[in-house]
């Protein structure tokens, strides 16, 4: 089959998952409250499959096995069980504690909340800038595996800016028509899809080079270091750190943290969490052994190319392996559409109605949001071009980004103490550092700053999490120097679980 074929299957998988979000789009509700959280009706299966598919972008589809092809199996371990179980552990921390309190007062944005509890539209605003700031990067990231996976299955004859330009094209369609029920209809069918056809995959390509003993001793005689923890490329330090700065920084990712506010029932969220490792695992099993795997297999991966294509490419047929990537362009549409929808609530509601046009109407507010996907995915597609680093230095970037407010947001949910000032200072001071530590490779002006820190005895530990302390400790210090606000109203967090 020709490369034509391929680009075939791809494009028509998108123009499905366009149809299916079309007809949601026909029964949406011309309000804020449906068209970003779904009227707040969305059950356990739903809810778990578009929080599955949301999550499950380029960065797990094309940077996981990439992962494992370089640094072994043990990721596998890291982020299908250790992450798999602190994110549900988080989910019920912070998600059903938000739930709690959306469904009472009607938040739809982290922003929102928080604003409210404080007294503050200055807090607002900062939660959202940060937001939107960490978003970025991560919705360039699925432009650029589009770009990656269309040049790997086409072998060429689609440029990478083909590929990105693509997937932005269509999730600007898709976003601006569909709000968040058509995105959660879509999510569900393409995230059983993804982890249908990854099973098949797997299995596919084991039985063509011998079986699962075949493939891990093949991987073992090539990388012997793969049959040991921390015998990678990484240490252990800074593989636990990394797990961790991403659980919570998963629960700080606009597109998943409003999801904590949509669920129909407190029976709906529980389930859905106590599900949740299990569905990850299931996933992450097929996808990293196959970059394990690879290490071993007689193929050839160019310099800075996806692993899993070129597997599929050697191993199956051009039309299964088209399949699979499509499967992996819907991860990264079922990611964006959500990242987008998010992104454009945090800049209307967060951004443009408090400090822009507080009287703005609720069309003008529509139209506002629609225009802002437009520019912001636009945007992200012509950063994508530059290639900033690889899908994991990105998706990693924004991990820790969003990390960074974690422990204050739990402070604010949990602790009455919590001041305007302490949240104030705990969020800006650490973005701030962290932002340094980003760019300091590229500014001239900033001397080069560690992405890590050596620990004795255990290598070095990604240096999010100790900025991650930091918040913690600015929050509590500055929050027991300052009063609380006239304007805050810490009742509005006051509410009893069932």
């Amino acid at each position: 089959m020709t490369a034509g074929i391929g680009l075939g299957i791809v494009v028509g998988y998108l123009i499905a998952a366009l149809a299916i979000g079309l007809v949601a789009y026909r029964v949406t509700e011309s309000t804020a409250e449906d068209y970003y959280l779904a009227n707040r009706s969305i059950g356990t299966l739903v809810l778990l499959f578009t929080t599955f598919a949301t999550l499950l972008s380029a960065f797990t589809f094309f940077g996981g096995p990439n992962l494992a092809y370089a640094a072994g199996p043990e990721w596998l371990v890291v982020m299908g069980t250790l992450d798999g179980v602190l994110f549900a552990v988080l989910w019920y921390v912070v998600g059903y504690k938000q739930w709690l309190i959306g469904e009472r007062h009607g938040y739809v944005t982290l922003g929102e909340m928080l604003g409210d509890r404080f007294g503050s539209r200055g807090l607002r605003g900062l939660v959202a800038a940060v937001s939107l700031l960490w978003l970025f990067p991560y919705v360039m990231l699925q432009q650029m595996g589009a770009g990656e996976a269309l040049v790997g299955l086409t072998g060429g004859a689609v440029p990478y800016w083909g590929g990105a330009a693509l997937v932005t094209a269509f999730m600007i369609a898709y976003v601006t028509l569909a709000g968040m029920r058509g995105v959660a209809w879509t999510d569900t069918i393409q995230g059983l899809f993804m982890l249908s056809i990854v099973w098949i995959a797997a299995a596919w390509v084991v039985s063509a080079v011998g079986g699962v003993g075949a493939a891990t001793g093949s991987m073992l005689t090539a990388r012997p270091e793969f049959g040991s923890f921390g015998g990678g490329v990484y240490t252990p330090g800074f593989i636990v750190s990394t797990a961790i700065t991403i659980a919570f920084g998963v629960t700080m990712f606009p597109q998943i943290n409003q999801r904590f506010f949509v669920a129909d029932s407190s029976a709906v969220l529980k389930r859905s969490f106590a599900l949740w490792p299990v569905l990850v695992l299931l996933l992450f099993l097929p996808a990293f052994l196959l970059g394990a795997w690879a290490a071993g297999m007689p193929i050839d991966v160019p310099e800075g190319a996806n692993v899993l294509p070129v597997v599929l490419n050697a191993y199956t047929p051009t039309w299964f392996a088209a399949l699979v990537i499509a499967g992996a362009m819907a991860a990264m549409m079922s990611s964006s559409d959500s990242m987008l929808l998010s992104g454009s609530s945090y800049f209307t509601r967060d951004l443009y109605r408090p400090f822009v046009n507080p009287d703005a109407s609720a069309s003008r507010e529509a139209w506002t949001a629609r225009l802002g996907v437009v520019v912001f995915a636009t945007l992200a597609f012509l950063a994508s071009l530059l290639r900033p680093g690889t899908l994991i230095e990105v998706g990693d970037t924004a991990f820790s980004g969003f990390a960074l407010l974690s422990l204050p947001v739990i402070c604010a949910l949990y602790w009455d103490r919590t001041t305007r000032d302490g949240m104030a200072v705990g969020i800006a001071v650490p973005q701030v550092v962290y932002l340094l530590v980003v760019l300091s490779s590229a500014l001239p002006f900033v001397p080069a700053l560690p992405r890590t820190v050596a620990v004795a005895g255990t290598g070095g530990w990604d240096v999010a999490l100790g900025l991650m302390l930091l918040s913690l400790a600015l929050t509590v210090v500055v929050s027991r120097l300052t009063a609380p606000t006239a304007d805050g109203d810490v009742s509005r967090f006051a509410v009893a679980g069932d």
